[in-house]
């Protein structure tokens, strides 16, 4: 079976352009994932189909219920019995990024939960595996940041991408940001593409493309540099150039 993302929202509606386009929509349609907006008043019982109510002691907004939610992942889970991950999206949640990202596509399937209003009851907590933010900040719901992981997610998956090459020299893809690209015309209005990229001498060109990664990441990202695989050499032109000491 494809890699199957189930997200729990209360507005299914959001995500059809979403995962209709691009990327996402081809490998729909190829069967290499399987990705399903469900809407969470499904799994109400009363008329109005109530997803949140008021807070117990008071205060502002409204908070989402647990019971559908708990529900939801309860069928879903029997519906298909293979492994899953449940995923709480929410600003109290670990940051996403790259590694996340790869640890995820790995899943058979991930059920993603998004919130509304002020959060959720405590208890919808403990139905997740995991819960996780896109930065600190607040949405006016779960929805965008679910897409963004989505997104970053099932291209990852084997097949989505048709050139999987271009995935493994992703920026943070191993602790560095990308390289710069160019294409044609070689030059445009006194903008000239390196000469080095126009050679064709594939070793220099993929030392220069490295050494370009190291330069970006250093005067643009220097808090990843920590985490990257660096050479010894390299550490040292990185460090370099955080200091303003290498003139490239």
């Amino acid at each position: 079976m494809s890699f199957t993302v189930d997200i729990l929202t209360i507005f299914p509606e959001m995500f059809d352009a979403v995962l209709d386009a691009s990327l996402t929509g081809k490998a729909r349609k190829k069967g290499l994932i399987a990705v399903h907006a469900h809407n969470l008043r499904r799994w109400t019982e009363d008329r109005h189909q109530t997803t949140d109510d008021y807070p117990y002691g008071g205060g502002a907004g409204m908070v989402m219920k647990v019971e559908p939610f708990h529900r939801a992942v309860t069928d879903l889970k029997q519906a298909d019995p293979r492994p899953c991950r449940v995923i709480l999206m929410t600003p109290q949640g670990a940051l996403f990024d790259h590694a996340t990202a790869e640890r995820l596509s790995k899943e058979e399937r991930l059920v993603i939960l998004c919130g509304r209003y002020e959060g959720y009851d405590e208890r919808v907590r403990l139905l997740a595996d995991e819960e996780i933010s896109l930065g600190d900040y607040v949405l006016t719901g779960g929805e965008l940041a679910a897409m963004v992981v989505v997104d970053a997610v099932t291209r990852l998956v084997p097949g989505v991408v048709g050139d999987e090459a271009s995935t493994r020299h992703d920026s943070h893809a191993h602790g560095l940001l990308e390289h710069p690209h160019y294409t044609r015309p070689a030059e445009y209005e006194g903008m000239r593409v390196p000469d080095i990229l126009l050679e064709g001498h594939h070793a220099k060109i993929e030392a220069w493309r490295r050494r370009e990664s190291i330069i970006r990441t250093a005067r643009r990202r220097p808090d990843l540099l920590a985490g990257a695989d660096l050479t010894d050499n390299e550490r040292v032109l990185a460090e370099r150039i955080v200091r303003g000491e290498e003139r490239t």
